[in-house]
C-alpha cells in the first residue's frame, strides 16, 4: 500500500487448499495497481495505528515478517474464510435488528457491484478493466454486457434529449 499515493499493490492471491492457508499469484501472474478514494485512505491509516498499537504490546511477541495489510491480533496472516464471511456476518448482524432486511450477498459479488456501479457511472470500460485485473477489456465487456447495453439505452436517450434542448 502505498497511502501517499492512494494506490494498493495487487501482488497475488490466497486461498484455502486442503485446509491450509496457501498464497499464490494472481490469475494472470501479474501484479496491478489500484487506485482508493480519500476516505478509504483514511480508514486505512486508522487500520495501521491500530495495527501498530497491537504490535507495541506484543513487543518481541510480533513475527519479524508480519507484512500483510490484514494481520491477526497476534501479527500472523489472517485466515481467507474470515474474510469470505464478513459480509454475510455483517448482514447477519444487522438483519437482526433491522427493520428493513439486507439481502445475503457474497464477498465476490461486491467485485460485481464496483464493476456495475463504475460503469453505469459511464467510467471507461479499459479502466474498469484494469480495475478488476483482466488482462483485455473484452473479457469486462463479456461479463458485464448487460450493464453496458443498459448504459447504451440512457445515452440515446441522453441524445435524443440534447436534440431537442435548443442551442
Amino acid at each position: 500500500m502505498d497511502l501517499d499515493a492512494k494506490q494498493i499493490t495487487i501482488t497475488g492471491s490466497v486461498g484455502v487448499v486442503e485446509g491450509q492457508r496457501v498464497e499464490g499469484t494472481t490469475k494472470s501472474g501479474r501484479t496491478r495497481v489500484v487506485t482508493i478514494d480519500d476516505t478509504t485512505v483514511t480508514v486505512l491509516k486508522e487500520h495501521q495505528k491500530a495495527q501498530e498499537a497491537e504490535k507495541e504490546r506484543l513487543g518481541d511477541e510480533w513475527p519479524d515478517d508480519a507484512e500483510h495489510v490484514f494481520l491477526t491480533a497476534w501479527g500472523g496472516p489472517i485466515y481467507p474464510t474470515t474474510v469470505t464471511n464478513l459480509p454475510r456476518k455483517l448482514i447477519e448482524a444487522h438483519n437482526e435488528d433491522a427493520g428493513e432486511k439486507l439481502p445475503m450477498i457474497r464477498l465476490h459479488d461486491l467485485r460485481h457491484l464496483h464493476a456495475t456501479m463504475l460503469l453505469l457511472a459511464g467510467v471507461p470500460v479499459h479502466v474498469v478493466a484494469a480495475r478488476l485485473g483482466h488482462a483485455d477489456p473484452a473479457i469486462t465487456l463479456r461479463v458485464y454486457a448487460h450493464v453496458i447495453r443498459s448504459a447504451e439505452t440512457a445515452a440515446a436517450d441522453i441524445f435524443a434529449k440534447s436534440l431537442e434542448e435548443p442551442c
